[in-house]
């Protein structure tokens, strides 16, 4: 864990590559084609990967999953629904909208799961919450998002609807419809999806970014945003772990699944919120929109790998 995280080092690579060398005129359209084709390949693993047997398995622990999908889509968009208003005045309003956007998202499902093994905390309940939480994503984030952020910050309208069924949904269903005949493939060739994931998420953030920095970004963002990113995302954070550690007590969860809510609830998906702002958003507006969720992503790696060695240190005996 103290190696820098493969996916950390791609999306840096993705971001410095934007800043040098963005993607632009003619190639535009291209690039945006391009980062389409690598979303609809991302979510159709996703379908492949996520075995129904074992969701339809873990469904019975509602005593965990219920709170948790409340804490994930409820508090957590209310958290970021605060932090926009509350840094509007102060960062420029895209960037501030980004808070909105980063709250809403759903967990992680490889990181949030890892981090519960070394904690010691309930592995197979993080694997089915994590699952479900981005299952439940695919269609939840996109109109709540919309909902919260109103009709003049974000129209999600009947073409907005169709490209995220075009783009996340058909894909994913697809995925999990063809999962007899691949998940054997899938299984079978472990780090090269797992790589195609990757590709597929650092593409998206590429050309994304790339649209940024035509409009300026850099150059529009002054050190106040920046420490008004880095702020928001630090509040963000301590009320992600701590409530849903909070909140685990509060319910009586045993110490395993309450770790695995916390992770669960408090890490946030890059890997859904870099397509879908791709798809959500005009290029120019994506990048901007998507800073809060990186600096967010690299903050929770920084955070959880000692939490999770004390939390695992602290085991009662």
């Amino acid at each position: 864990m103290r190696r820098i995280d493969p996916m950390v080092r791609l999306l840096l690579l993705a971001i410095v590559l934007a800043t040098v060398l963005p993607v632009g005129g003619r190639w535009a359209g291209f690039a945006q084609f391009v980062s389409n084709a690598a979303v609809f390949l991302l979510f159709f693993l996703n379908g492949l990967r996520l075995p129904r047997r074992e969701v339809i398995a873990g469904i019975g622990k509602w005593r965990l999953l219920v709170p948790l999908t409340a804490f994930v889509y409820i508090a957590m968009p209310a958290a970021g629904w605060l932090l926009w208003q509350s840094t509007g005045q102060v960062l420029p309003p895209l960037l501030a909208l980004g808070f909105l956007f980063l709250g809403t998202l759903p967990s992680t499902v490889q990181s949030a799961t890892a981090y519960t093994s070394l904690a010691g905390g309930n592995v197979a309940s993080s694997v089915v919450a994590a699952a479900l939480l981005n299952i439940l994503g695919v269609f939840v984030t996109a109109p709540l998002f919309a909902l919260l952020a109103g009709s003049s910050a974000a129209p999600f309208d009947g073409a907005g609807l169709l490209k995220v069924m075009t783009i996340l949904l058909l894909p994913f269903a697809l995925g999990q419809a063809l999962q007899r005949r691949l998940g054997g493939w899938v299984t079978g060739h472990r780090q090269l999806v797992v790589w195609m994931d990757r590709t597929s998420i650092a593409i998206a953030v590429y050309v994304a970014f790339s649209s940024a920095v035509r409009q300026g970004i850099w150059a529009r963002i002054e050190p106040a945003g920046w420490a008004g990113i880095l702020g928001g995302c630090a509040a963000l954070l301590v009320f992600g772990y701590g409530g849903s550690w909070l909140v685990s007590r509060l319910i009586g969860l045993d110490r395993g699944d309450r770790i695995a809510m916390m992770f669960a609830g408090a890490q946030k998906s890059i890997a859904m919120g870099a397509p879908l702002a791709t798809v959500l958003f005009p290029p120019a507006a994506a990048g901007v929109i998507l800073l809060p969720t990186l600096a967010y992503h690299l903050a929770q790696l920084v955070v959880a790998a000692p939490l999770a060695s004390r939390l695992k240190a602290n085991v009662p005996t």
